[in-house]
């Protein structure tokens, strides 16, 4: 069994842990993301007989912007490296 356990800080007011084994890792940024969960303590994930802490992790994978695969120009890419190797090249 894996499931994610997000302790949320509310200051005076105390904290609260969210456990719940249907949410997957994918949800808990998505909340992360939208700003459900705010003043985030700590997050641990639960595996087996095992607790890690992927608070720094999580966190900087809410963080990315979420571009959609069809939005990447990959041509555009290869052109621009191209383009900064002949620039490279003429120096």
């Amino acid at each position: 069994m894996q499931y994610f356990v997000v302790m949320i800080d509310y200051g005076r007011r105390g904290r609260e842990a969210i456990v719940d084994p249907e949410i997957t890792r994918r949800e808990v940024i998505s909340r992360i993301s939208s700003g459900e969960y705010q003043n985030i303590s700590f997050i641990h994930e639960i595996a087996e007989n095992a607790v890690e802490d992927v608070t720094e992790a999580i966190l900087t994978e809410a963080s990315l912007p979420q571009v959609p695969p069809e939005d990447i120009d990959l041509q555009a890419i290869r052109l621009d490296h191209i383009s900064d190797l002949r620039k490279h090249e003429r120096t």
